[in-house]
């Protein structure tokens, strides 16, 4: 067995595998640049060397200076993670060359699969079946026109090379494909070093299925069932199950099936993901396949209790599958929810700083049962599993120059409705503070209908949620489970500030019985009846709650029993209340006096200074161009700039016509959230 192996990635999928290597007793190294110095995977390796500047392309993607770092390391074996150098042949040449193995497939397999426009005419040769498309390669944005009219839109624009839906693009018309062409193409040299596009038909209400295969140097070759990923945002991924909630057992053994057989083609060894549209008839169309290790691994091995990062060690190594098809289970259902540092409530936009409050949810070991790679059974009834792949720690730096992911929550549960409940109490119980991002949405997700009747496509978010995220608005119940839990927390609060030398019954008289919580929409009068034991919240409607905790003032996370029932609130403090987010929502919860109730409602609101003749960026960025010039009418929906933050473009539009009168920035430079960029009149 390998005793050192270089991890050639960042972030949490580099500690991801640092943390197997460690089982297995291997050494490992990690590679970091100048934004990476105080990164997690860099503390936790055992050695890490440095390579160069935060740009993935002065420093993660420029082969010369991972080999570099291998030759200094000694290091026997690289395991590439996903992204980055993962599926890049030419590096899996230059390994080979310096006789250092990769934790990966060979390079042939890399070149016949990794390369989209080549594993579709594979996949054809092999009569699988495959989604009409353009393959060849495309020279400019007039000839990516020429072929979507030719295919029919919509169409989607791809990278060859690409992955993590970056390089992607849907275009509906002329204009979308000449755009979405360049922004492709600029994306796939920026994050992949490849600029080569291809184009084919965009299936409208398509489900996105994925087999996981593993296969050995041997000629052995096994899949682990499939993954449901069709909870996507701009093509990429943010929510995954396994197993999928649409396939049966006989799709799933024809996918499996077809699957491995293509990997086998292609003699492929190591983990790999061959990935599937498949429609409502359960007719499926082979999309691609990655040659690499998936973002949402986890999630398969939370259901068979297979550790891939170990098997593609092994397979590395040059050792056998010890598992062979018979020996694979599917046991309950695991969900992953990717946490991602954006802004749900600014259309998902990147966002970038310190991370002043990271506490996840505790993690807890459950599901199948594996000794040496075989199943041997279920884990008891009723548990359950929480698990928090991550890279990043609490005061650590969300870089502009990344994948905005920072973690992939999961949790399993022996059925569906089980994860799904498990998931919603550890996304209440995830705190995380300093920078915006997009636990709101999760939660939103898994409570939608749609969701949790396993009814959904890759359109889900942009059906859903069309005019974008703005939060969740809960229903009378939960309204009140909340109201009560403050009322009770905050009386909490009004004994320790108002405490005084005497007996606790002598302190209790100075805090009154009558409040009025009001919250969202609703007020709530009510009066709270308290003992040693919780207290019993009385509502003028004749009903009461029970709420029992041992949440104490200055606990930014309460655990609260109300009538039976658990809530879990992220709780912040604002002047006669608690700002409260729980089940997506967040909420300012004000709890006062009847008095104090009345004098509130005769408050002014603050009125929010008008900004409709001003074009603020959305997000830290850089402003890679400026479309227009001072002076120039514009009309709604015309191209201003374009920002690109977090290895993506976005096209920035004029809300209305409109006259540009002054712009403030220009390409290069560098801009804060709400930065003017430009003025209108």
């Amino acid at each position: 067995m390998f005793k050192k192996i270089l991890i050639a990635n960042r972030g949490e999928i580099a500690c991801r595998v640092m943390k197997t290597a460690k089982k297995m007793g291997i050494q490992t190294v990690a590679i970091y640049s100048d934004a990476d110095r105080h990164a997690l995977h860099v503390q936790m390796a055992d050695e890490a060397i440095h390579i160069g500047p935060p740009p993935a392309n002065q420093s993660y993607i420029v082969i010369d200076k991972v080999m570099d770092a291998i030759k200094q390391s000694g290091a026997e074996a690289v395991h590439p993670g996903y992204g980055f150098l993962s599926e890049n042949a030419k590096f899996a040449e230059a390994l080979e060359a310096a006789g250092v193995a990769f934790i990966g497939p060979p390079k042939g397999a890399i070149e016949a699969m990794g390369d989209k426009i080549t594993s579709k005419k594979i996949a054809q040769d092999a009569n699988v079946s495959t989604v009409p498309g353009y393959m060849g390669l495309i020279e400019d944005a007039e000839e990516a026109v020429k072929i979507s009219n030719e295919i029919g839109y919509p169409v989607m624009i791809k990278a060859s090379a690409g992955g993590g839906g970056k390089g992607m693009r849907i275009a509906w018309n002329d204009t979308e494909a000449r755009e979405g062409f360049q922004s492709s193409k600029n994306e796939a040299a920026n994050s992949f070093g490849d600029d080569r596009i291809f184009i084919e038909k965009f299936v409208t209400q398509p489900r996105h299925i994925e087999i996981q295969v593993l296969c050995d140097a041997h000629g052995n070759g096994i899949y682990l069932g499939e993954r449901e990923c069709s909870i996507q945002r701009r093509n990429q991924k943010v929510v995954e199950e396994a197993p999928s909630p649409f396939l049966d057992e006989e799709t799933r053994k024809a996918m499996g099936e077809q699957a491995v057989a293509l990997a086998k083609a292609v003699g492929y060894a190591s983990a790999g993901t061959v990935e599937f549209i498949v429609d409502g008839e359960k007719n499926f169309y082979f999309l691609e396949m990655n040659t690499r290790l998936q973002v949402e691994h986890p999630v398969t091995e939370l259901i068979t209790g297979v550790d891939l990062v170990e098997q593609m060690i092994r397979v590395a190594n040059g050792e056998k599958l010890t598992i062979t098809q018979d020996d694979v289970t599917l046991t309950g259902w695991a969900i992953e929810n990717r946490l991602y540092a954006e802004d749900p409530y600014r259309g998902f936009l990147p966002s970038i700083g310190r991370l002043t409050r990271y506490r996840p949810p505790e993690e807890i070991a459950a599901g199948p049962l594996v000794t040496n790679g075989k199943w041997q059974g279920d884990a008891p009834e009723g548990e359950t599993a929480v698990r928090n792949d991550t890279g990043v720690y609490e005061g650590g730096e969300i870089s502009m120059y990344y994948d905005p992911m920072i973690a992939k929550l999961c949790t399993w549960a022996p059925t569906r409705a089980e994860a799904i409940e498990a998931m919603r109490v550890a996304l209440d119980s995830f705190e995380v503070e300093g920078i915006g991002h997009n636990l709101p949405f999760l939660s939103a997700v898994m409570d939608h209908p749609k969701f949790v009747s396993g009814d959904m496509t890759t359109a889900f978010i942009a059906e859903e949620y069309p005019e974008g995220f703005e939060g969740v608005t809960l229903d009378e119940a939960h309204l009140k489970r909340i109201a009560a839990a403050c009322a009770a927390m905050f009386r909490v609060t009004e004994i320790r500030r108002t405490r005084i030398s005497g007996t606790m019954d002598n302190h209790e008289r100075t805090v009154g019985r009558d409040w009025v919580v009001s919250l969202q929409d609703a007020v709530y009068p009510v009066t709270i009846d308290a003992d040693r034991e919780g207290s019993t919240v009385n509502f003028d409607d004749g009903s009461a709650m029970r709420v029992a905790s041992d949440w104490t003032p200055g606990d930014q996370l309460a655990h609260v029993d109300v009538d039976g029932e658990p809530v879990v609130l992220k709780v912040g403090k604002i002047t006669n209340g608690f700002k409260i987010r729980t089940r997506g929502a967040e909420l300012a919860v004000h709890v006062r006096t009847p008095r104090t109730h009345e004098l509130a409602l005769l408050m002014p609101e603050k009125v929010a200074p008008d900004t409709s003749k001003m074009l603020l960026c959305p997000m830290p960025g850089l402003v890679v161009k400026i479309d227009v010039e001072e002076g120039q009418e514009v009309q709604e929906g015309q191209a201003l700039c374009t920002i690109e933050a977090m290895k993506m473009e976005n096209i920035l539009r004029a809300e209305k016509k409109a006259v540009v009168t002054k712009i403030n920035a220009g390409p290069g430079d560098s801009l804060a959230v709400d930065e003017v960029i430009m003025e209108f009149e």
